[in-house]
């Protein structure tokens, strides 16, 4: 049984953050590509099913903590340090992903779709106080500044996804090297 538990649980991480770590990595340059002057055409399209791969694939991501737990349960290893701390870092890259990568993914689709400034910004460029503008569902503020010109970037929108983005992809790396190297597990390696 541990070994169709661990199969199982390789198979989720794979199929469910392979994606996820893809299509976040790639979102940054293809929005920027939808915004720049002029826009790329199909941008706007890659953009969307970008994000829509990463919403959909997190869902799915869930199976690959629940059938960890499962198979280091019956491996007996549940109170190992190894396993305690890739677990405090998948359950921090599961909060940046649902915090910080989704929601400002789903702002720029948004701004992106509207052709206008995304709410909370005037018309001038400037935003409003910090923590003002945010999207309904998320406690992640939409920190942006309107295009002076139309498909102008958004500010500092773009680039601080691709960082919450990189680490996200760094927390999973580090995650997977753990579950390889498992330092002082007796389980062997």
């Amino acid at each position: 049984m541990t070994k169709l538990l661990l199969a199982v649980h390789v198979l989720a991480a794979i199929i469910a953050i392979g994606p996820i770590t893809v299509a976040a990595s790639m979102f940054p340059a293809v929005m920027r590509r939808a915004l720049a002057d002029p826009p790329d055409p199909q941008a706007a399209s890659w953009a969307r099913l970008l994000h829509r791969i990463c919403r959909v694939y997190a869902a799915v991501g869930v199976a690959v903590p629940v059938f960890g737990i499962a198979t280091a349960s019956s491996l007996g290893v549940l109170t190992d340090a190894w396993l305690l701390t890739s677990m405090a870092l998948t359950a921090a890259a599961a909060l940046l992903l649902i915090l910080a990568v989704l929601p400002r993914q789903q702002a720029l689709t948004e701004a992106l779709a509207e052709s206008t400034t995304p709410a909370g910004v005037t018309a001038a460029g400037s935003t409003t106080p910090a923590g003002a503008a945010t999207r309904a569902g998320s406690a992640a503020p939409v920190e942006t500044t309107a295009p002076a010109a139309p498909g102008a970037p958004l500010g500092r929108a773009i680039p601080r996804l691709a960082m919450f983005t990189g680490l996200f992809n760094l927390l999973w790396a580090i995650v997977t090297v753990l579950m390889i190297v498992r330092p002082g597990s007796t389980t062997g390696a």
